[in-house]
């Protein structure tokens, strides 16, 4: 690169810019037509930037990423900060580099400056917080270290002062010092784990004073050790030692002798001998070999110094001496841990040296080195250390480029570099020939160069044949660390061969690509390729031998076992590509890339994993960008960009159909599909490949039809599963695909996949290994050529008939519902018109499966049923009707009960009332009174086992399976209503035809006339409205968003007004007409629903699905029901307060009543119940309030009979408490019923209720006639050891009831009763077994 600095700086930054936009999708680049600016195109809006902008010294890199978080900004709709954002981006031109810098790279800086400057100017640290913060924002610049690089000399330079200056005024020996350089040495660590150490170590402090201050530290913190590994508590020990380790390795590099700044040399009386090396280089050689033991990061800090300090001219003595301590460490058979970390630390170190070091000196010492490095390579130490292989072949690198001398090649492929804002601008009808985005080279040149005789001349030394072969069997490594290291060797050693020599290692490389080689292998070489290619090394004459191999890595899967491997090579030949693309000029690329591009194309829409896609779009978006007038280049740039690849199903179906409009890439989609998708290894990837197939038979029907087809009827009878598996998928989709192209098929082709199924039952393929897999392949295989109609030989459909039978008894539901869509299009093209006899069967054969004892068989034909035309259902609709209305119940048998069964029955209920009132609404033959009854039964025997389905909560060992049911209920019963509606919409259009009386009161009657009319009353509408709120406050999240959806469409249908809602207005406002509400969200959904308990008409179904919420386990959803419920209870609008509770005790103990012995219910009721008495709330209502406790105390009495769940004794024991503690006359029933208790048979029970006696007599003393016995009858409750002997207990109980003038003769009675009914023997009799049972 020649020119001015500002030149350069310029064609930088337009390089970076546009190879980081070419690296992105959705990106367009192009010139204006004065070649005054670049017009950046993205999926959201195009971005005009002038030329002048680059002459900036920011990469116009910052400028595009901000651009880009413009774009996003305005694609979610915030226009106002959009504006703002592109007012400030037109003035970037004019604006400062200050200002560029704040607004574009560190966002925090002005907190991280605040922090930072309170630091200074305390000189230490003291707010450790302060550090934490500053740590984690930089955290935040991992992936992209570049953006503080502007910010790291304010932040350096003054932390490193304070290091310094501390430490000069306190002096090393204060033991303060530590204190104040540990957090700071946190800040500066950071900064170097994010942008690197070079970049850091730029703005460190180098005079030559300080050279022996910071060996002090480093001594007097060397001893010390971190108290945690943990990163986030570390107190900063580990952090000091490497930024002084750091600093060290610059102050080594002081240009004057070491000895002459040594003060322990000036100080002592005698000097030292010429031959010994100064006691500070001891001191720094020491602690290095000491840290060279080390796990830490404090390793790589050490072999930095010992690089730096042994390549000094003058270390001669000091090198040799290492190098001794080297050999006896590599040659050391000691194998524990800290020999092993040694062991990594020496050879880092020692691959460090020969990078620094000078040529000359270390040559002498290569043959000692390399004769430990060839045997440590090939030991067993080496082989269990990835870490350690990685180093040996760093360090062999760095030995054969020692021994090879560095000088400028001639045969090497070279040229000049022009700028790419230049190219930009050149006019069209230059871009064939001056486009210059890589390397320039006349042919001609290149021949004669490799003749040269200067390249013969060269005396290469033995042991690079050795070092070659070692990084060549790294490209064979298992760990991709090793193998890229060895791949930069590769390309560097070569850099200094011959031309003759460099074929031999390209031939070499070019041999890891054998079939017999393992994954590791072609990864290795795909890396290998790359550096030779990005060095100019591998030169246009070998991309013949080089193209047929990548273009294998791009299609490199190997299946092993269950899955594949070869993900890692497919991703690095997509990196050879992109490598080929900046290394070559367009015209030496120019049938390469025709080679490639569909090759990589392939890759980018129809590779399984996002990476590989990713990785081969960018290739091609490279060799785009930089190799000219590619045809049709921008545009597929533009419809394969890096984030229409992320989703695997729209880059099979979108992206590729997208490509593939464009000339050339066609047969190459195909032929990847057919041979490497059709029979891949995954079952998703096999069925979108069959898709993506069928999406491109439009661009060349015939192809499809003689070349695919006939490729794919062998394979389904392959005897592999993934092969034939695939073909079937294929070729059912192909046949639909031409046939919706309006392809006609030959006779022959039709004859031969008409025989595909019974070939396929006739070789058994459905048993075994993969017969699932098989079966709904096949279903699918018939839907498709039902759907295409393809003609079919009378002998065959029976078959078909049977195999789709089986598929719906198969108890996988995938399976059935397969072949329940193969079904529907079966029947309605080869049976119903074609007018064959087989369907008359049809019908009956699947109602009297619905009473199968084979549970599997009911699901299917129940959903058989539903899909089945109205030709079928005419005959026996009303058996029909009748059958899967029965089915909806829940079996009375336990052993035959099917939550799935009921589910298929609902959702087949509600398909074929629609199947029979949608044929009989478009035909004239069928009289009205036919369809009356068919209405009558809709809404007579349909709507009411739909209302009784939405009560199954039925529940197994999966949960609660009978939500199925419910969600199918809701669902159906809006179908429903639609078909009632629909034909009762003569009487009822639309609200301003209805009475005023219907739509707003709750109690109006409504017209007989009208009623008889309508199929659709008032009272299927309040039980519509009603039964659907009791779900939307219920507990279950998808249960409440389903059910205000389905009360969201009733309500606002825009087609259907539904009549009669009582309170329709208000129901309006409860459940708006707004699509973004998240009804799932309790404390959106409960405090509107909960409104509707002030309609006597819904209040009990509201109720009595509320009290499940509130007394529910969900803690989150308990508090959100309990304050809904309690804000309704206190808001006090058009009603009297009194009136509203009177109504909902009435309400609840209709619960109790409605749900006796349920304990889903009763069990949260009581809890609400306890609730509400413990804020009062329904003990102050006088009257209502007796009839309220006198209700809940028959109830009690019958639910705590005999209990023996815990949650429902000690609802009920606080139940009566709370209304033992009132001076109401039913008081001291409840107290009696209380008492009962003591003599409970579990003794946790028993405490409870003696906590609550003793509580209840504190407040209501009119329980006992006088203080006296009040007290003595606290006195033994609190004396007497209630969860202890059972007969103490009912010692004390039958004293207390005579303390209390309770009659003691009814006690006894109900204790013989109790005891007669727990004569025969009780398997939970025992405490222990009912605390193993409950868990307790």
């Amino acid at each position: 690169m020649t020119g001015t600095p500002a030149l350069n700086q310029n064609r930088l930054s337009q390089t970076l810019t546009l190879q980081f936009w070419t690296e992105r999708g959705s990106t367009v680049i192009k010139n204006t037509k004065e070649g005054s600016s670049v017009i950046i195109q993205t999926n959201t809006k195009s971005h005009q930037i002038s030329h002048q902008f680059f002459s900036k010294k920011v990469p116009f890199f910052y400028y595009v990423f901000r651009r880009i978080e413009i774009g996003g900004k305005m694609a979610i709709g915030e226009e106002e900060t959009s504006k703002k954002e592109e007012m400030n981006d037109e003035d970037d031109e004019h604006d400062s580099k200050e200002m560029v810098l704040q607004r574009y790279f560190l966002q925090e800086w002005k907190l991280v400056k605040s922090l930072l400057d309170d630091i200074v100017s305390k000189g230490h640290v003291s707010d450790p917080s302060s550090v934490h913060k500053i740590r984690s924002i930089m955290d935040k610049y991992q992936e992209q270290g570049q953006l503080l690089e502007p910010y790291l000399e304010s932040m350096v330079s003054p932390l490193m002062f304070i290091i310094r200056s501390k430490t000069v005024e306190l002096g090393i020996d204060s033991d303060e010092i530590l204190l104040i350089i540990k957090p700071i040495s946190i800040i500066i660590y950071s900064l170097v784990t994010v942008s690197g150490y070079k970049a850091v170590l730029k703005f460190f402090p180098h005079q030559v004073s300080d050279l022996e201050l910071a060996v002090a530290l480093l001594e007097k913190c060397h001893n010390t050790s971190s108290v945690t590994s943990l990163r986030q508590e570390s107190t900063g020990e580990m952090e000091t030692k490497c930024v002084i380790l750091l600093w060290l390795s610059i102050l080594v590099l002081v240009p004057f002798d070491i000895s002459s700044v040594d003060t322990s040399i000036v100080n002592s009386s005698c000097g030292i001998d010429q031959n010994e090396l100064a006691p500070l280089v001891l001191r720094i050689i020491g602690f290095s070999k000491d840290y060279l033991s080390n796990a830490g990061p404090m390793r790589t800090m050490a072999g930095l110094v010992l690089s730096k300090l042994l390549a000094r001219p003058d270390m001669t003595k000091a090198l040799s001496s290492f190098i001794e301590w080297i050999h006896e460490v590599l040659s050391s058979t000691v194998d524990d841990v800290v020999s092993h970390f040694r062991l990594i630390g020496a050879v880092e170190a020692l691959a460090a040296i020969f990078k620094a070091g000078s040529r000359k000196v270390l040559l002498d010492v290569v043959p000692t080195i390399w004769n430990d490095v060839s045997v440590l390579i090939k030991s067993g130490t080496a082989g269990r250390s990835p870490l350690l292989r990685k180093h040996l072949v760093k360090l062999t690198q760095r030995i054969g480029l020692n021994c090879l001398p560095h000088r400028s090649l001639t045969w090497r492929y070279v040229g000049k570099t022009s700028s790419l804002g230049e190219n930009i601008s050149l006019n069209a009808s230059y871009k064939n020939d001056q486009l210059n985005y890589g390397m320039i080279l006349d042919s001609s040149k290149l021949e004669e160069n490799s003749n040269c005789p200067q390249d013969e001349d060269m005396d290469v030394p033995e042991i690079i044949e050795e070092i070659i072969e070692v990084l060549l069997s790294g490209l064979r490594d298992t760990d991709t660390v090793v193998r890229w290291s060895a791949a930069k060797g590769v390309g560097r050693v070569t850099s200094r061969l011959t031309s003759a020599l460099s074929e031999e290692v390209l031939s070499s490389v070019l041999e890891l690509f054998r079939p017999g080689e393992g994954d590791g292998s072609w990864h290795g070489g795909c890396l290998a390729l790359a550096e030779l290619a990005r060095r100019g090394l591998l030169l246009p004459t070998s991309l013949p031998r080089v193209v047929p191999v990548v273009v294998k890595a791009l299609h490199y899967d190997v299946r092993r076992g269950p899955h594949s491997v070869g993900s890692h090579v497919r991703d690095a030949a997509a990196y050879v590509c992109w490598a080929f693309g900046r290394a070559y000029y367009h015209t030496d690329m120019r049938n390469v890339l025709e080679q490639l591009a569909p090759h990589l194309l392939s890759v980018a829409c129809y590779d399984r994993e996002v990476n590989c896609r990713r990785a081969a779009a960018a290739a091609f978006q490279e060799n785009v960008g930089r190799q000219g007038n590619y045809p049709h280049g921008i545009g597929i740039v533009n419809t394969a960009d890096y984030f229409s690849l992320s989703s695997r199903v729209n880059s099979y179906v979108h992206v590729a159909v997208g490509i593939v409009q464009y000339e050339g890439y066609l047969h190459p989609f195909v032929d990847e599909l057919l041979h490497n998708k059709i029979c891949h290894w995954d079952k998703g990837l096999r069925e979108l490949a069959a898709e993506a197939l069928a999406a491109l038979v439009r661009y060349d029907s015939a192809y499809f039809a003689e070349f695919g087809l006939e490729k794919l009827i062998p394979f389904t009878l392959s005897s592999d599963l993934c092969t034939r598996h695939g073909a079937t998928l294929a070729v059912g989709e192909l046949v639909l695909a031409l046939h919706q192209c309006g392809y006609d098929l030959p006779s022959d082709k039709q004859k031969k996949i008409s025989g595909i199924v019974p070939a396929i039952e006739k070789a058994r393929l459905y048993r075994g290994k993969g017969g699932e897999i098989m079966r709904a392949a096949v279903s699918l295989f018939i839907e498709c050529i039902s759907l295409s109609q393809l003609p079919l030989p009378e002998k065959i459909k029976p078959s078909l008939i049977d195999t789709l039978n089986e598929n719906l008894r198969h108890p996988n539901s995938q399976i059935q519902a397969a072949a329940v869509k193969a079904l529907k299009h079966f029947v309605q093209a080869y049976l119903i018109a074609t007018d064959n006899k087989a369907a008359t069967g049809i019908t009956l054969k699947y109602l009297l499966l619905l009473n199968d004892s084979n549970v599997a068989a009911r699901r299917g034909s129940a959903m058989a049923l539903g899909v089945l035309p109205y030709e079928l259902l005419a005959s026996q609709w009303r058996d029909v009707i009748m059958k899967l209305c029965s089915s909806c119940a829940i079996e009375d048998n336990p052993e035959d009960r099917d939550a799935e069964a009921r589910v298929n029955a609902v959702k087949g209920l509600v398909s074929v009332c629609e199947t029979l009132t949608q044929a009989r609404e478009n035909s004239d033959i069928h009289s009205g009174e036919d369809d009356m009854s068919l209405f009558h039964l809709i809404k007579n025997e349909v709507m009411i086992s739909l209302f009784k389905a939405l009560d199954d909560y039925s529940v197994d060992n999966r949960g609660d399976v009978g939500s199925w049911v419910r969600e199918a209920a809701m669902e159906g019963l809006e179908r429903c209503t639609y078909i009632l509606c629909k034909r009762g919409s003569m009487s009822f259009t639309r609200e301003s035809d209805m009475p005023e009386s219907v739509s707003k009161q709750p109690n109006s009657n409504v017209n007989g006339e009208n009623q008889m009319c309508s199929f659709f009353d008032l009272n299927i509408a309040t039980n519509l409205v009603g039964g659907i709120a009791k779900q939307a406050v219920e507990k279950m999240d998808k249960l409440r968003e389903v059910a205000a959806k389905v009360l969201q469409r009733i309500l606002y249908h825009k087609e259907i007004f539904i009549p009669f809602i009582p309170h329709r207005e208000k129901i309006e406002e409860i459940v708006p007409n707004e699509t973004d509400l998240k009804w799932g969200v309790p404390t959106l959904s409960y405090p509107r629903f909960v409104q509707l308990l002030q309609f006597s008409c819904y209040s009990r179904p509201v109720l009595s699905g509320l009290v499940v919420s509130i007394g529910g386990l969900q803690e989150s959803l308990r508090k959100a029901s309990l304050s809904a419920f309690l804000e309704y209870l206190q808001v006090d609008e058009d009603i009297n307060k009194e009136s509203k509770l009177c109504r909902l005790s009435t309400d609840i103990l209709w619960i109790l009543q409605e749900y006796n012995r349920c304990d889903r219910v009763i069990i949260p009721t009581l809890k609400t119940i306890e609730i509400l008495f413990s804020k009062r709330i329904f003990l102050d209502m006088e009257a209502h309030t007796l009839v309220l406790c006198a209700g809940v105390l028959d109830s009690l009495a019958v639910e705590l009979k005999g209990s023996k769940d815990f949650s429902k004794l000690y609802a009920g024991i606080a139940i009566l408490g709370y209304i033992c503690s009132n001076s109401d006359p039913i008081s001291s029933r409840a107290f009696s019923h209380l008492l009962t208790f003591l003599s409970h048979r579990y003794p946790k029970i028993r405490k409870v209720a003696a906590e609550q006696v003793y509580l209840v007599l504190l407040q209501n003393g009119s329980l006992v006639s006088s203080e006296e016995k009040t007290g003595k009858a606290l006195e033994i409750i609190s004396e007497t050891c209630w969860d202890g002997d059972m007969e103490t207990a009912k010692l004390m109980k039958l004293e207390l009831y005579e303390i209390a003038g309770l009659d003691i003769g009814q006690l006894k009675t109900s204790e013989k009763v109790a005891k007669n009914k727990s004569a025969a023997p009780d398997e939970n009799e025992s405490y222990s077994s009912l605390v193993d049972s409950t868990g307790f």
